[in-house]
């Protein structure tokens, strides 16, 4: 049997099972994810309930296409700040958290800061949005790179 870990929570094959169905399909009922995992309804909900409590559980989104809604650009932007003080990490990271075009956004280590995933509806947005991150406070060097062809794109993780 796996176990992982938390704080005090251990989850078991069948919980393992439980987030991986609802990893899936977000909107699936509890009968039917008690189906699935070889459960009656009760101790079912009560474990998808637990797992809410415990954090395993972040929330539940619908996952919408970027092209259909008019998002026809999504590039990564590599973004350097002239120094790592509050200063300069600060007016960046509260740029980003505040620019709803920024999909995704982690500190990295190598040459560059950040990484910065951005969607725009044309190159000409897409140049607009990128040079008002260029004017943040503190950024010294922005490198992008336009999205092609997507080949891949999942929030679901291996729990296997």
């Amino acid at each position: 049997m796996k176990k992982k870990e938390s704080t005090n929570f251990l989850l078991d094959d069948t919980d393992i099972s439980i987030l991986g169905h609802i990893q899936e399909d977000g909107r699936m009922s509890n009968s039917k994810l008690a189906e699935q995992v070889n459960l009656s309804e009760t101790p079912c909900w009560r474990r998808w309930k637990k797992m809410e409590e415990e954090g395993y559980i972040e929330g539940y989104a619908a996952k919408l296409n970027r092209k259909k809604l008019g998002f026809q650009v999504s590039g990564f932007t590599l973004v350097t700040l002239g120094s790592h003080e509050v200063e300069n990490t600060e007016p960046f990271e509260d740029f980003v958290a505040e620019a709803n075009w920024i999909l995704m956004c982690h500190c990295i280590a190598g040459g560059a800061d950040y990484i910065v995933q951005v969607v725009a509806k044309d190159l000409d947005e897409y140049f607009e949005r990128i040079s008002s991150m260029r004017r943040v406070k503190g950024v010294s060097a922005i490198q992008s790179n336009v999205s092609v062809k997507e080949i891949k794109n999942t929030f679901q993780l291996p729990l296997e």
